[in-house]
């Protein structure tokens, strides 16, 4: 096995349960980390026998377009496509944060972290 990670994707987006989040939006970052078996990419030096961060990266982006109230929605979604999308994933993890999250504080960002596994 193999881990690949994309780090510190930012994104501008309209999720929350205020309605002035859906409508003025605010910044995100998203980590994301797979588990593949990367030993055949390694010998072939083929981009089809790998996981495409690329792919990865296009996932989180299109996903986190679409608005929702929870973070923790946008994360399932992520890992469902990715899981639909891609068989060489064994294992993912997805982290999804607001930064400056109106909460009433001073408070850098707000993370969720999912992580799932392939079902047999």
């Amino acid at each position: 096995m193999g881990v690949i990670k994309v780090e510190n994707i930012r994104v501008f987006a309209y999720h929350g349960c205020l309605k002035e989040e859906t409508k003025i939006g605010s910044d995100y970052r998203v980590d994301l980390q797979v588990e593949a078996d990367l030993q055949p990419s390694a010998k072939t030096d083929r981009l089809s026998d790998t996981v495409d961060y690329v792919f990865l990266n296009r996932i989180i982006k299109e996903e986190m377009d679409i608005a929702s109230h929870l973070l923790e929605t946008v994360a399932r979604r992520i890992l469902d496509r990715i899981f639909n999308e891609d068989k060489l994933v064994k294992k993912a993890t997805v982290w999804v944060s607001k930064l400056n999250p109106p909460i009433g504080g001073d408070v850098a960002r707000v993370t969720i972290k999912m992580t799932d596994k392939r079902k047999k």
